[in-house]
């Protein structure tokens, strides 16, 4: 027996052996020949690294924000009655709380606050928190906003920025009132049933993500800075911008707000080679290296191997390829009988029977498949027929009645259809006069009478003594002759037969769907049933 492991595994181990062979070898030559790598790749590797780190920052300080606000608001609306009473304070204090617990778990934090906006409250003004020596935070002594005009958002833009647009927002870089540190910060507006209250937002510096920055770095001179949207560094290894005041605020070299990912540049007399990506809080990300450590001849290396490295992969692509479909054609035939059995169809071929795994796991499958199919025919016989009598049971209905309804959900004109409900008068009287055996008669007997007069519909057994039929197409068409022809059944084998329990008895009741009155199938199915015992009745008036 050849094993088709065996063949595989052979066929591997020699294209890997080959492949890397090769591309060493050319890899080795090519290289002594070339120095230099894909610059404009690894600026951008190196860019999207530290891009992932800068926004997990920024995204844990947006999540810290958000679940603040989240609590604010969700406080006020179960606490808060009255903007003007205690209620405030009092949730002011939870708040606070609140605040200083998630702000402790979230790194870099500088300050954080919680402003009220004075037009809603004179007396409660919120808090403001800061942690300038990294030790622990300490409170400050709130910015008065009644100075300030809150609809000019070129002032005080941490409150009025998110109060005029009524949206979370990321703030540019810019200097702390009375603090004179230069920070970004994140800020969410709270609403108090609809109406806008105040802010809560954390600044950050630049510490943490110096560290992230200064990591970034690519041959002996190159380096990663930051800048926002405007062209304003925000922080540069080599220039010291928390010094500088927010007018004095150095700003990108020309030709650095280019659109493209890759940008060339010179800064002090020096050519460089750039990449930059924008960051989740509106800043920009660039990656930068002197040209001069860059240039070499890797392009023709890149090319060369490219060229070879392709034409040798494609020659063992087209050979395994070539190799694996011979080798793999009975598995894909087996897999597509898979799905068939998996849709339930069972009819399928497979004809391979080769002296390997493939060919027993296709003896296999075939045997497992034709005993599932006999186990499922047997199944669904037990599960969906009456052991009395023989007809489908309810379980059948309840499930001819879900797929009628979905093929009215599914849209498209209004399906014509009936309901048939059958009910056995006497059957009790028979159990108890007569035996349970009898009463086993009276029922095969009511039920041969139905089946005979609507021969073109299912019938359900759905309760001890209760019938019921679907009458569509020519059923439907006739089901006034039909209902007519039952009842005359019912009166002959009652004037026929001797025994009581031969003799039948049967309410019945027949209602035709109606989309006006009928939402869904089991509308239908109530009428019918209300029609059967107001023929029940009648019969027992009769």
């Amino acid at each position: 027996m050849h094993s088709l492991r065996t063949r595989i595994t052979l066929l591997t181990v020699c294209m890997i052996v080959v492949a890397v062979t090769v591309v060493s070898l050319l890899s080795v030559f090519f290289i002594r020949r070339n120095e230099h790598r894909q610059t404009d790749q690894l600026l951008l590797m190196l860019c999207e690294t530290g891009e992932r780190n800068l926004d997990y920052y920024f995204d844990s300080v947006q999540k810290s924000v958000n679940k603040i606000s989240s609590y604010v608001e969700e406080d006020l609306d179960r606490e808060v009655k009255d903007l003007d009473s205690k209620d405030l304070e009092q949730h002011m204090e939870r708040a606070r709380s609140y605040f200083e617990n998630i702000a402790y778990k979230t790194n870099g934090v500088l300050t954080y606050y919680y402003r009220i906006d004075p037009t809603v409250s004179d007396t409660v003004k919120g808090f403001w928190y800061t942690n300038l020596d990294g030790d622990e935070f300490v409170p400050h002594e709130v910015t008065d906003i009644t100075l300030y005009d809150t609809q000019d958002t070129s002032k005080l833009v941490w409150f009025t920025v998110p109060k005029y647009t009524g949206e979370p927002i990321w703030l540019p870089p810019y200097i702390t009132d009375n603090l004179d540190v230069r920070v970004i910060s994140y800020n969410v507006p709270i609403f108090y049933k609809g109406n806008f209250i105040g802010v809560v937002g954390i600044e950050i510096d630049y510490t943490t993500m110096a560290e992230q920055v200064q990591s970034i770095r690519l041959y002996n001179n190159g380096y990663a800075f930051l800048n926002d949207s405007e062209g304003d560094i925000f922080y540069h290894p080599r220039i010291d911008v928390a010094t500088l005041g927010e007018e004095d605020a150095p700003g990108v070299p020309e030709g650095m707000m280019s659109d493209s990912t890759f940008i060339r540049y010179n800064f002090d007399g020096v050519e460089k080679q750039a990449a930059w990506l924008p960051l989740s809080n509106g800043m920009r990300l660039t990656v930068a290296v002197p040209v001069s450590e860059s240039e070499g001849n890797w392009q023709s290396l890149i090319r060369e191997i490219l060229i070879v490295s392709g034409a040798v992969l494609a020659i063992l692509s087209l050979f395994t390829l070539y190799y694996t479909g011979h080798i793999t054609k009975h598995l894909e035939e087996l897999t597509r009988a898979a799905e068939e059995v998996d849709k339930g169809n069972y009819d399928f071929e497979l004809d391979y029977n080769g002296d390997d795994e493939i060919g027993r796991l296709t003896s296999t499958f075939k045997r497992l498949s034709g005993n599932m199919k006999d186990q499922i025919i047997d199944l669904n016989k037990r599960a969906n027929v009456d052991a009395l009598t023989s007809v489908r049971n309810k379980g059948a209905f309840s499930d001819a009645i879900e797929e009628l309804q979905k093929k009215m959900d599914a849209g498209g004109p209004p399906p014509v259809y009936a309901f048939g409900v059958f009910d056995c008068d006497n059957l009790k009287s028979v159990n108890d006069q007569y035996g349970h055996d009898k009463g086993d008669i009276y029922l095969k007997t009511a039920c041969s009478l139905i089946c005979r007069v609507f021969q073109h519909s299912p019938v359900f057994r759905i309760g001890g003594d209760e019938f019921s039929v679907i009458l569509q197409n020519e059923d439907y068409d006739n089901r006034e002759a039909l209902i007519a022809a039952f009842f005359e059944g019912a009166e002959e084998t009652c004037g026929t037969k001797e025994n009581p329990w031969e003799q039948i008895h049967v309410a019945m009741g027949v209602a035709v769907y109606d989309p006006e009155k009928d939402a869904a199938v089991i509308d239908t199915v109530r009428r019918a049933d209300k029609l059967m015992y107001e023929n029940k009745k009648l019969h027992k008036k009769g």
